[in-house]
């Protein structure tokens, strides 16, 4: 029976390293949905080191700004789905929207509807990892603020069609639904 397990967490919280011990339960073929952009230097060494952590186990998907139809097409054809990560999902959506007409939060929440859709009706269970961003001090510009809200938003959406929830502080995963 598959489900939908939101990890979130802040910065190197270890987020991503619990999320794929939980995907590693689950049998061959397992699939990573990635949102990452390779954007410079920096972000290519990480990616890096992400998939070199991984091992050949996994499937890798690149898709910084469709997940709804990624999650579509990888449907069926895995034991597991694990995308990484929703924050970045929600950046790249913010950067592709910001020069369009209308309510840029209300754009992008309507992706996240969404997505919360497509999670509802898939077959193979679905491992979505987000960052906690909103835990800090407010942000002094306008766009940063805008991504903590959208962000917040997000999460919420997210973790209300989620069967599972968990947060992780510290390298130590806790259970919430």
């Amino acid at each position: 029976m598959s489900r939908t397990i939101f990890i979130t967490g802040g910065a190197r919280s270890g987020k991503s390293v619990f999320a794929e011990k939980l995907a590693l339960e689950f049998k061959a073929p397992l699939c990573y949905l990635a949102t990452a952009q390779a954007l410079d230097g920096e972000m290519t060494d990480r990616i890096k080191l992400h998939k070199d952590r991984r091992g050949e186990r996994w499937q890798t998907v690149e898709e910084p700004l469709d997940l709804s139809a990624a999650l579509s097409d990888c449907d069926g054809r895995h034991q597991v789905i694990l995308v990484d990560c929703i924050t970045l999902w929600l950046s790249n959506l913010l950067f592709a929207y910001e020069n369009l007409d209308g309510d840029l939060e209300e754009r992008i929440m309507r992706d996240v509807r969404q997505l919360a859709d497509t999670l509802s009706g898939m077959t193979t269970t679905v491992i979505l990892v987000s960052n906690e961003v909103g835990m800090g001090i407010v942000p002094e510009n306008r766009l940063a603020r805008l991504y903590r809200d959208i962000a917040g938003r997000a999460n919420q959406a997210l973790a209300s069609a989620a069967d599972e929830v968990h947060i992780v502080i510290s390298g130590i995963p806790l259970r919430l639904k």
